[in-house]
Order: C-alpha cells, then structure tokens, then sequence
C-alpha cells in the first residue's frame, strides 16, 4: 500500500470526491473489523465477512490481505488468541469455557493453537505467562490496529469536570511495557483479597509517559482502585495515593487500548491551544469504565482526564 493512504495510484492528492470514497471503502473494512470483535465465538469465514463488507467472496480476501498485510484468517486467529490470553491471564474462566468463546470446538483444538501461537499451553499460560513472545506475536496486530481504527473527536467531545480528590490504592509499575500484564496480575490479586472489585471501586491509571517516547526502563505507570480505607504496609507493593480534586477536560474513549494516545494526542494539540485553559501539575489519567475481555475491544470505554488550572 502507498506510504500516504491518501494518495491514488498517480501519486496525486484525492480531490474531496475521492477522500468520501477513500472514507466509504475504509469504512466497510471497519466494520469488518468491529463484527470479527463482536463475533470471536461465531462465524468468521470469507463468506460471512465478505458479506458484512458488502463485498464479493471472490475478492474480499485479496482485497482485506493487501489492505492490512496479513490474510483474514490468521487476523481472525490473532484476535482470538488475544482475548484468550487475557481471559486466561486477568480472568478466572474456565479453559472450556474459554475455548468455546472463541471459536473453538474442544478444549483440545483450543490448547493446540494456544501453545502454537505462544510456546504455553493455556494452563502453563494462565499459571506464569511469558510476555515477551506475546507481544513479539501481537505486535503487528496493535500496529494494524492503530492504523485502522482512528477516532475522529471534536470540541463537542471534550467536557470540563470539577473531579473530586479522589484516595486510591496504586501498584506502581516502573520499567518495561511488556511486563504490565505481570504488574496488572498482582494488582488484581491484591483487589480480590481486600474485596475492591470494579464494580464497587472505581478503577484508574496514572499515565507518567508514553510508552512510544521514552525508554523501556523509564516508562511509569500506576495501577489505582479508588478506596476510603488507608492502605497499610503491605507485600504487594500497593501504596496509597491521591488524585487531587480540580478541574479536568475529559474526553471519552472508546474501543481498543491502542486510541488511547491518539485521544491524548487529541488533547494536547488539538483541544488545548485554542481552549486558552492551562495544564495543572498532575499527569494525565484515565478511569476505566468498560474492560475488555469482558466486553468486546470495540466496546471498552475510558474517560481520560487532563488536569487544567
């Protein structure tokens, strides 16, 4: 595909006629991907998703493989063995249940692909997982991801909230990326033992960088159920912190975890010079309000939050 998506095959820019066709052909390939998603247990086959493109069977493979430089069928592979990782990982299912969910007819079919794809079985997987594979694996799907799935945000999109200073128990996470699933592992633990699941503690992340633009060893992250109880010395390495009250611009995101620098890019450049508002002296940090793997990707929603004076 071209460097500049945008261009036609003579190099020229599209005129406005050409960019709504370009926007209509990109579209129905969302939605593809938005129903594969939404359908990781059901039928995935060239035919069926063909059809939700509303393009021919005969064409669409070619058409879906030259687009996003992998064929549907092992795109399809992909998102399941990622839901089955986190199911497996963060989740307490059961690894039929798990098999069955994502489109798989026994446990044994799912275990043969599952350790494939990572090198574990699922319950070597659930028990320690090894993440650097993982990520070796899915690291072009977060890239096709990021280039397919953009949010379009407007002004209107972004309110001005008075949050409430806000006590939370935080794991904080310090160095590389890849071992956030480890960090959110405790995190999760140390919850289920103090009985602070999401559903009566709200859930935050402190969001110190970008993963993108600083070293592995200098990336910060802190994991954060919002609680009243103060939080003792502890083995797990939760610490208690606030977030302060004060105003916020907040904008919410919804899909996957790959839009969520894109709304904070969103933020910096494009809402905040022309608002006139000033930065406050605490990081950007979001609330989850929707979790995936208990909600498909393109369902998951965060509102993240920028502090302003």
């Amino acid at each position: 595909m071209n460097d500049d998506a945008g261009d036609n095959l003579t190099g020229e820019k599209p005129g406005r006629e050409d960019s709504r066709l370009y926007s209509r052909f990109y579209s129905r390939f969302r939605r593809v991907l938005d129903h594969i998603d939404n359908h990781l247990d059901g039928d995935l086959s060239v035919e069926r998703l063909s059809g939700v493109a509303a393009f021919s069977k005969y064409h669409f493979h070619r058409q879906f493989s030259g687009l996003f430089g992998v064929n549907v069928y092992r795109y399809v592979q992909l998102r399941r063995m990622r839901r089955a990782s986190y199911q497996l990982a963060f989740r307490n299912d059961q690894i039929i249940d798990i098999a069955l969910a994502n489109g798989y007819e026994t446990p044994e079919s799912f275990s043969r692909a599952f350790k494939k794809e990572s090198g574990q079985s699922p319950s070597s997987f659930r028990e320690q997982p090894q993440w650097d594979p993982w990520y070796a694996i899915y690291q072009s799907l977060k890239e096709l991801r990021i280039l397919t799935m953009q949010n379009t945000y407007s002004i209107e999109d972004v309110k001005i909230v008075d949050f409430n200073d806000t006590r939370v128990a935080a794991f904080e996470h310090r160095g590389d990326p890849r071992g956030i699933g480890d960090s959110v592992r405790r995190f999760i633990d140390w919850r289920k033992q103090h009985h602070l699941p999401p559903s009566v503690s709200a859930t935050f992340n402190i969001l110190y960088d970008n993963p993108a633009e600083v070293a592995p060893q200098d990336f910060r992250l802190d994991i954060c159920a919002a609680t009243a109880q103060a939080i003792e010395a502890n083995a797990a390495g939760i610490v208690e912190k606030t977030i302060p009250a004060g105003r916020c611009a907040v904008l919410r995101v919804i899909g996957p975890e790959e839009m969520l620098e894109q709304a904070a890019h969103y933020l910096y450049l494009e809402w905040l010079p022309p608002s006139g508002e000033e930065l406050r002296d605490f990081p950007l940090f979001a609330q989850r309000i929707r979790f995936f793997p208990d909600v498909p990707e393109g369902e998951a929603v965060l509102d993240l939050f920028l502090p302003i004076c």
